[in-house]
């Protein structure tokens, strides 16, 4: 492990992350706000810190990256971001102490949307656009983003590519890992436009058009309200947010390669097709569910439940009606959506309609094997054979993100938060939704959670934005040794 190498990867990266803070800084200014000194004060502090660690550790630089000092250098920038992120959030005067403001910032970069502001309205611009903006940056990546514009991570980027995506196998869709990255930030900024000009031109002004872009291509979830999506009530802004929410829990190399001519894509893609099935299926089953039992007309009962359950499968976790009131069997339908999450490859968290169909599928083998022993049935997604090792991952996944929910579940009842409360708030920061059930429902927040919970919470946040492993690897001691 050479330390020097990853600490002067991470203070670069992070140098160019405080430059960021001048979108804010911009937009603070326009508005006169309160916002401007604690934006300024963070992006020197940033800036200044990084450029330091720049100039100490500078002479570690190196020419490839091993796996190991990727998973390193990956786990590491995201807290250092998450932590100098959380600057202008503990400078301003909405939050109390450091742990709310690094909470309300890993919880944007790793887009999951859980917030400990009680009146959001009442933050200056400035600092609720900086708010929505990491949502915008942690979603197709910080570390993708630094390969793409950063020349010095070209070579042997791959590893930080891999250690960042969240996918059990993740898209080259070029020869040259930059060109992907690239590919990827490009697709990504062209859907946000197209989503921005569509809610202008519903009415939408420009700031909120934009901070709502910013938290729904991540599938982060912030908004600019109280009361969320919910504030608009309007039937154009629902149909508008559930298409780009279900755009952005689609690969996002299936869109690339719809926009090179590709129409049938989506079609063609077995998890693209599992995951807008399962999507559908839901909202059938909740639009039942909720028709007569809690709205008296169909096409209410559908543009709720749809919009519910495309938030929450997708983990984005906007929300336009407390569903904390509805049916038992329409919240647990819910609370299954924070766990089945979106596809491979998109902005989305949870375990992913990729595992999950190979899961189902490895289950149906071993089923198949006890009654032909001497059969050989190899597991295929798309038509094409499943590598063992891609298997074992996804086990390893499946059984290590259940375990750690179990576990931190356990934990965060210790600290005295109730059952329905620890559940739904792990189930939700694991998977990067945002909003639970009992304490930390639709219509409540996170604020009421004791600090050494946050802290637990956090950790969640980036185990699940990581993809579990990046994370937790860190504390395997063979990670260590020579």
């Amino acid at each position: 492990m050479r330390w020097r190498y990853i600490l002067h990867t991470v203070a670069v990266m992070s140098f160019f992350f405080g430059l960021t803070m001048i979108v804010p800084l911009v937009v603070g200014l326009y508005y006169r706000d309160q916002s401007v000194a604690p934006l300024l004060n963070s992006m020197g502090i940033t800036v200044v810190s990084g450029l330091l660690f720049h100039l100490i550790f500078r002479s570690g630089k190196a020419e490839v990256i091993s796996q190991r000092e990727g998973m390193a250098i990956v786990a590491i920038g995201w807290t250092a971001v998450g932590l100098f992120g959380a600057l202008p959030f503990y400078l301003s005067s909405g939050f109390e102490t450091f742990v709310d403001a690094a909470f309300e910032s890993v919880s944007g970069f790793t887009t999951t949307g859980a917030s400990i502001l009680t009146n959001i309205e009442a933050v200056s611009k400035g600092l609720l656009f900086w708010r929505s903006f990491i949502q915008w940056l942690g979603g197709m990546g910080i570390i993708v983003l630094s390969v793409a514009i950063l020349p010095f991570l070209g070579v042997g980027g791959m590893q930080l590519y891999k250690a960042e995506v969240p996918s059990p196998v993740p898209d080259k869709l070029r020869p040259r890992i930059r060109d992907t990255a690239m590919i990827l930030w490009k697709v990504y900024a062209l859907i946000s436009l197209v989503q921005t000009v569509l809610l202008l031109l519903g009415g939408m002004s420009l700031y909120d058009a934009l901070c709502h872009t910013f938290t729904t291509m991540p599938t982060g979830g912030f908004s600019t309200q109280n009361a969320s999506i919910a504030h608009y009530d309007s039937i154009y802004f629902d149909c508008v947010f559930i298409f780009f929410m279900l755009m952005a829990g689609i690969n996002f190399s299936l869109h690339y390669q719809f926009l090179k001519g590709k129409p049938l894509v989506f079609w063609r893609d077995s998890e693209c097709r599992f995951f807008l099935g399962t999507v559908l299926l839901l909202i059938i089953v909740v639009t039942m569910n909720l028709y007569g039992s809690v709205y008296t007309t169909l096409g209410t009962a559908l543009r709720f439940g749809a919009f519910q359950v495309v938030s929450i499968i997708t983990t984005t976790g906007f929300a336009t009606a407390d569903y904390e009131l509805w049916p038992s069997m329409s919240q647990l339908i819910l609370l299954l959506c924070m766990f089945i999450g979106a596809s491979a490859g998109s902005t989305g968290g949870g375990m992913k309609c990729l595992r999950i169909m190979l899961c189902f599928k490895y289950c149906y083998r071993e089923l198949f094997s006890l009654i032909h022993p001497r059969a050989v049935s190899p597991i295929k997604i798309g038509g094409k054979t499943v590598p063992d090792d891609v298997m074992r991952s996804v086990v390893g996944f499946l059984a290590l993100y259940m375990g750690l929910f179990a576990l931190s579940t356990v934990a965060l009842a210790g600290l005295g938060v109730d059952f329905r409360t620890s559940f739904a708030a792990i189930a939700a920061s694991i998977g990067n939704i945002g909003p639970g059930f009992g304490m930390v429902g639709p219509v409540d927040n996170y604020a009421q959670i004791p600090d050494l919970g946050k802290w637990l919470l956090i950790w969640c946040m980036l185990l699940g934005r990581l993809e579990i492993f990046t994370v937790i690897i860190l504390v395997v001691p063979e990670f260590w040794r020579k």
